[in-house]
């Protein structure tokens, strides 16, 4: 299954983050991109389970 993540975003906003707060973290590795891709995917299905529990037939930003 493709990622729901885009590595490139991922990377870019890693290293923003790291210009501004000064900090030394230079790369993302591959399984950070693959567990956050989990996560997503999980936080993605538990908002459609509120919305599904709520009656709603659209994902709200209040189910997550």
């Amino acid at each position: 299954m493709p990622l729901i993540v885009v590595k490139t975003q991922v990377n870019a906003l890693a290293k923003k983050i790291n210009r501004e707060k000064g900090y030394r973290v230079n790369n993302v590795s591959d399984d950070f991109a693959a567990a956050l891709d989990r996560k997503v995917r999980a936080l993605i299905g538990e908002a459609v389970e509120r919305a599904h529990q709520n009656l709603r037939k659209t994902v709200m930003g209040k189910d997550i």
